[in-house]
């Protein structure tokens, strides 16, 4: 995909949707944070039923540091790998408090340190809640930059540095979710609704034209 192409794809997105955000619910850094770290392998449906029982009763890294693992377990436990992340959890919450005062971090190194924080989740936090102009490529952004020819690569990674370096830096901001929410809901894994796509004749999708006959 050209230049052209990519600045037009990014100018389509963005007149259908001006400014997109996450469909986690969360209503401080903080709890973005908790959200992220519980969404991976998980769908953002099933984080939001988990947080909305979580959150009234903590939503602190004080509070759930008191509520302890075991009370935490009990608010998360229709998630994927709810022991693992409850662990995870705990213990960001008490790095938060030791080394941070309770704050999240605005910063990619301090984020990547805490428990159960990667690459990915640093870069929604700070894209979502900092305004950075960071690429989290999940399973959607991977495929939709392939598929269409946006930014082909064969790592998460490798699609994150090609995808910042050819977004035009006027849609960068919001790219991430304007990529996260066209996979889930347009260029689906399996089967792809080309027919709905708005950015179709831009897309280098080998069976784009029998949709469009």
């Amino acid at each position: 995909m050209n230049p052209e192409k990519r600045a037009e794809f990014f100018r389509r997105l963005q007149e259908l949707d001006p400014e997109p955000t996450t469909e986690l619910e969360y209503d401080s850094t903080f709890e973005l944070l908790i959200a992220v770290i519980l969404s991976a392998q998980a769908t953002d449906v099933g984080v939001n039923k988990a947080t909305r029982r979580l959150f009234p009763v903590a939503n602190t890294p004080e509070q759930i540091v008191k509520l302890g693992e075991e009370g935490l377990k009990k608010h998360i436990r229709t998630i994927g790998l709810f022991n693992s992340k409850a662990k995870n959890i705990m213990a960001t919450c008490k790095a938060l408090l030791e080394i941070h005062d309770g704050e999240v971090p605005h910063d990619r190194a301090a984020l990547e340190a805490l428990p159960g924080v990667g690459r990915k989740t640093a870069n929604v936090v700070l894209n979502t809640a900092f305004g950075e102009p960071t690429m989290a490529v999940d399973t959607h952004i991977f495929r939709v930059a392939n598929r269409t020819g946006l930014a082909p690569g064969k790592t998460p990674l490798a699609v994150e540095k090609a995808l910042i370096k050819r977004t035009p830096p006027e849609y960068l901001r919001h790219a991430h979710h304007w990529l996260i929410l066209h996979g889930r809901y347009t260029c689906k894994a399996r089967k792809p609704l080309c027919g709905k796509c708005p950015v179709i004749d831009l897309c280098n999708f080998s069976d784009k034209k029998r949709f469009m006959d």
